[in-house]
């Protein structure tokens, strides 16, 4: 009702305004007949009238119109969006709400996200967890009497807890390297010669894998690297690859290669490769390409994820290239020490 008062009342101004002003023109217009000048002065002198009363009517009309529906918008938003509804206009009124929606979209995003980190954990250390307990209760049941069952039970109890320890291990460490607890001691140090450390450290894994590890660089090459963190790095990605040779003749190749102020190393094996679909999710928390085999070997599947904070920690990135059956190629650089 109010709005249909005011446009009559607003069609009633412009009805005197545009009556005023032909009277003011048609007088004009007896008074300077033989004045062809002044009379397109005052024919110019009216129009310019006319469309200041139009613009300003309009404008009134549009601002009135716009305020009630932004309060009726408003009365169905939260109270946190508007503040002041004389101040907000349609176009801070659509920010808003943009804003508010990508913040909701985000929100959903990292709520999705919460619930499967929790049911990941929840399973990660449910499993052993689960396993403890039933050897436990098999040996309470009698089962200890028998020292061979006894010895095998207690030795897999020992790798539950082994695996449990190492999951909150990573967890805490990816946590830590997230909130920037944990600081990096930089050190000059020959990467080939660290890489060749690693391969002894694993060289039993490779060997019970058939695995053959191969440095195609050995000339020193250094790095100003956190040299614990990266060799953290190298250890996760070569043991990965030990891991998943999955053939015979199975060959890990560590390249490392200087261009300017970086240092290159790739890490190449020719095992069963990565499927394109798992590839962007390989360095998720707990994502496995294969789960099951994963879990047997008593993987936290934290390890990528901690190799791609660390990097990331050395403002570096970790990319992967993978051929599904022929081979995976993991590629990383560091600053190069002077």
């Amino acid at each position: 009702m109010k709005n249909h008062l005011l446009s009559i009342a607003a069609a009633l101004f412009l009805t005197v305004a545009m009556v005023s002003i032909v009277v003011f023109f048609n007088y004009a217009q007896k008074t300077v007949t033989d004045n062809h000048s002044h009379f397109y002065f005052y024919l110019f002198i009216s129009l310019i009238f006319i469309f200041f009363i139009n613009y300003f009517v309009i404008e009134f009309l549009f601002k009135s119109y716009g305020k009630k529906q932004i309060k009726r918008i408003s009365d169905i938003l939260p109270d946190k969006m508007i503040y002041e509804e004389d101040t907000v206009n349609f176009k801070e009124l659509g920010e808003m709400i943009q804003k508010n929606v990508s913040e909701i979209d985000t929100m959903k995003e990292m709520e999705d996200y919460r619930k499967e980190y929790l049911g990941n954990v929840s399973h990660e250390l449910k499993t052993p967890l689960f396993s403890i307990q039933g050897y436990i209760e098999t040996l309470k049941d009698g089962a200890v009497e028998n020292l061979n069952i006894r010895d095998k039970y207690l030795e897999r109890i020992g790798k539950s807890v082994e695996r449990l320890l190492n999951i909150v291990k990573d967890l805490d460490m990816i946590s830590q390297l997230e909130t920037g607890e944990i600081s990096l001691h930089y050190s000059k140090f020959d990467i080939n010669l660290l890489i060749r450390e690693i391969f002894e450290l694993l060289e039993m894994e490779a060997q019970n894998r058939t695995a053959k590890l191969i440095l195609q660089n050995s000339l020193p090459v250094f790095v100003n690297a956190d040299k614990q963190k990266i060799s953290q790095v190298l250890i996760n990605l070569i043991s990965n690859a030990i891991h998943y040779s999955n053939r015979e003749e199975a060959q890990i190749r560590i390249k490392t290669t200087t261009a300017k102020n970086l240092v290159t190393i790739q890490i190449t094996d020719n095992g069963m490769g990565i499927k394109p679909e798992a590839l962007p999710r390989i360095f998720e928390r707990f994502y496995r390409v294969e789960s099951s085999r994963n879990r047997r070997d008593g993987g936290s599947g934290l390890g990528l994820a901690i190799v791609k904070h660390i990097l990331e920690a050395h403002q570096q990135n970790i990319s992967v290239e993978s051929t599904y059956l022929e081979g995976t190629t993991f590629t990383f650089s560091l600053e190069k020490a002077l």
